[in-house]
């Protein structure tokens, strides 16, 4: 065999072939000859290293390199538990540790197992050349067969057909730590164990029957002491001269540190490593396994539990002491839920799901959440800290047959984020009216970007007027979406659901332009005339870090003087004195844009903030006028409103009253002395020339440009 190839030498695998050659000498490579001992090592080594460093990995390689150890008489298990403690120390761990340990362990057994078989074959055909032997022979066969029968590794026993152990040698009496006499007391009926594949006795009572010759299988077996064992079984029939079967002899090779190994290796691959749950792969080969052949009447249950404001614990006190939060979370969900026969697994961070096989109905889906909320409900002793945890859950119970696992889990979801946003710390059951709400809305929230590159999104104008002389001093910029399959739909059918999904910040970047550029168009053609644009402007727009830069690239392109621009802003999301996006704000009026609260009356905000908002203006909202024109005489109602008037006069703020529809609410307004008005009676939605049309009534008559042309038409 050839040696490495020439160049540098890798440090890490100079010290992996050192600890690999003496765990080889050390198994038994005292008696190997160092001619094909050192051969031996490097080849090893380096299938390993290959191994480990193919992609995709291939698994032969570290098989090849187990069976070579087989090969050179490497069959000592305690030179497998050996070689994998260090296969798991080097290369450095990673996601192929597991793999490349599984697949060398693999080879190894496999090796083994192979030469086992040759063995056994050995002795089936020694057992049936002392049967068939001359007698001249026979003393010498036996012999051969004695020495094989007690020098072979593997666990030899002879039982009639009765199941009655007539002889064992000393590698099966080691195996069970018992005695021959011991032994020979056992039926084979009775070496029953729990774990035993149905199909084992059957294949059994067909050899002894005649029916078949040999079977072979894995099976576990109780020792004296009462320990398990594993083995690989194989179990041949022997017939005498007249082809009658006559004895069993059993062959068992004892596998029960692979065993262990491989169910090692397989609750990594299906468990959480931090919480010990069930992980996402095992829970969804559960779920997608319950749907596979459900009887017509079966029922399932999935909660859905996430924590609330976990990630405010990692924040503040380090993710080292979240992540032994979420541990004794799970150690309270699994002892809490485990019991009752429902699965509990862990789906990612702070995200974990319940699954009720079998269940009864809503009741019992609820009861489950119920006991989710209870067992988080004490505090936690985390590093001698109390912490107070919190969960939202979304209760799902349905038939198996009415629904799918993908769209059971979109349930779920949705009714966690129902449970989360009617006040968390509480749980909801799955309500498909609003189910399907939900969904239509994130259809539409998908359908926006397309819509926006389409063109569907119009904007209409409303007009706002001055309450002395009724004077149009304003319009709002209201956006429409043109649906080719709902109609026309208003902003609060679409605005909402594209705040929750972020695309509010495309949308109202399209909106300002539309809006500005409008607006330049009447101010080119009317001067001072021309009405000033007032523009909604979202949460997440006053936040969005390129709020100022786009602005002002829309101002620039439209050419739109700063001043004739009003942005207006929700009493909901007025800006407390140390938000980061008031700067921005101060920016905007820095520039010449005004700005005004907007649905003032209906929030919870304080008023003081007035004070240090760079706000022009409010807007008392329309419902909240509407509300008391409705109700019929309301002086209480009627005196806040003009509160309202009077303090925003003292901060030297303007007065905008929205939703007046009659000219006796005007006529309040105005006694008052709010300045401006908004609604019905002075003007509903609409499109830009009826606008136009309004400012050349207005200004008496129609305006033409240098060419005589009108200039009204655009619509």
């Amino acid at each position: 065999m050839s040696g490495p190839p020439a160049g540098r030498v890798d440090p890490a695998a100079v010290r992996f072939r050192d600890s690999w050659s003496r765990l080889l000498r050390d198994g038994h490579g005292t008696v190997v000859s160092p001619a094909i001992l050192g051969p031996l090592v490097y080849r090893t080594a380096e299938l390993l290293a290959r191994a480990h460093g193919e992609d995709p990995f291939d698994a032969s390689l570290a098989e090849q390199a187990g069976a070579l150890l087989v090969d050179a008489q490497f069959t000592d298990p305690v030179v497998l538990a050996r070689a994998v403690a260090l296969l798991q120390q080097w290369p450095p761990a990673d996601d192929r540790g597991p793999a490349l340990t599984g697949a060398f362990a693999a080879g190894w057994s496999a090796a083994l197992r192979d030469r086992t078989l040759r063995e056994q074959e050995a002795i089936r055909l020694a057992v049936d050349l002392a049967r068939r032997g001359a007698e001249r022979a026979l003393y010498a066969s036996e012999a051969r067969f004695r020495a094989m029968f007690e020098r072979a590794a593997v666990g030899i026993g002879f039982a009639d057909l009765e199941g009655n152990v007539l002889t064992v040698n000393s590698a099966l009496q080691e195996m069970f730590g018992a005695t021959v006499e011991e032994l020979r007391h056992l039926n084979i009926a009775t070496m029953v164990h729990p774990q035993d594949a149905p199909r084992i006795w059957e294949m059994y009572r067909e050899l002894i029957g005649g029916k078949r010759e040999q079977f072979q299988c894995d099976k576990p077996y109780y020792r004296q002491d009462g320990e398990v064992i594993w083995t690989h079984l194989t179990v041949s029939l022997i017939r005498d001269e007249d082809g009658t079967p006559r004895y069993q002899v059993a062959m068992l090779e004892d596998i029960t540190d692979q065993h262990r190994l491989q169910e090692r290796l397989r609750y990594q691959a299906t468990h959480d490593p931090l919480t010990g749950l069930w992980n996402r792969t095992a829970f969804f080969e559960r779920l997608e396994a319950l749907f596979a052949d459900p009887e017509p009447e079966a029922r399932f249950g999935l909660c859905s539990v996430d924590l609330d404001g976990f990630k405010n614990i990692n924040d503040s006190l380090g993710h080292a002491t979240g992540d032994q939060l979420l541990s004794s979370v799970a150690d309270r969900l699994h002892s809490s839920l485990a019991p009752l026969g429902h699965m509990v697994a862990r789906l990612g961070g702070d995200e974990f799901i319940v699954l009720l096989e079998n269940c009864r109905g809503q009741q019992e889906g609820i009861a489950a959440a119920q006991t989710v909320l209870a067992a988080l409900a004490p505090p936690f002793l985390i590093d001698g800290q109390q912490l107070a945890v919190r969960a939202s859950v979304g209760v799902v119970e349905q038939p198996l047959s009415a629904t799918t696992p993908g769209a059971a889990m979109r349930s779920a979801d949705l009714t966690l984020y129902r449970a989360k946003s009617e006040g968390r710390g509480r749980w909801t059951l799955f309500d498909s009216r609003r189910n399907a709400v939900a969904v239509s809305q994130y259809a539409m929230s998908m359908r926006i970007p397309m819509a926006l590159d389409r063109g569907e999104f119009f904007l209409e104008y409303q007009p706002l007027c001055t309450l002395d002389d009724g004077a149009m001093v304003a319009v709002e910029a209201l956006v429409r979406w043109r649906h080719p399959e709902l109609g026309v739909l208003g902003p609060e059918e679409f605005i909402a659901t594209a705040e929750d999904s972020g695309l509010i910040i495309p949308l109202g970047r399209w909106v300002l332009g539309k809006a500005c550029h409008q607006a330049a168009r009447w101010s080119a053609r009317f001067g001072a005339a021309a009405p000033r644009m007032n523009v909604n402007l979202a949460v997440r727009q006053a936040r969005n870090a390129e709020l100022i830069a786009d602005i002002d690239r829309i101002l620039q392109e439209s050419a739109l003087e700063p001043g004739k621009l009003q942005l207006e802003i929700t009493e909901s999301a007025m800006l407390g004195p140390r938000d980061p996006a008031l700067q921005a704000l101060r920016e905007l009026v820095g520039m010449g844009v005004s700005l005004t609260v907007d649905d003032f009356g209906t929030g919870w905000s304080n008023l003081a903030y007035l004070r240090t908002l760079p706000v022009a203006g409010l807007k008392i909202a329309g419902a909240f006028v509407s509300d008391l024109h409705s109700a019929g005489e309301d002086p209480l109602g009627w005196r806040i409103i003009g509160g309202m008037v009077s303090l925003a006069h003292q901060l030297g703020l303007t007065v905008t009253a929205e939703g007046v529809e009659t000219a006796a609410d005007a006529d309040r307004l105005r006694s008052m002395g709010c300045d401006c008005a908004q609604g019905w009676h002075y003007g509903r939605p609409a499109r830009p020339g009826d606008i136009t049309r309004r400012i050349v009534e207005a200004a008496g008559g129609t305006r033409r440009g240098p060419d005589g042309a009108d200039r009204d038409t655009q619509r």
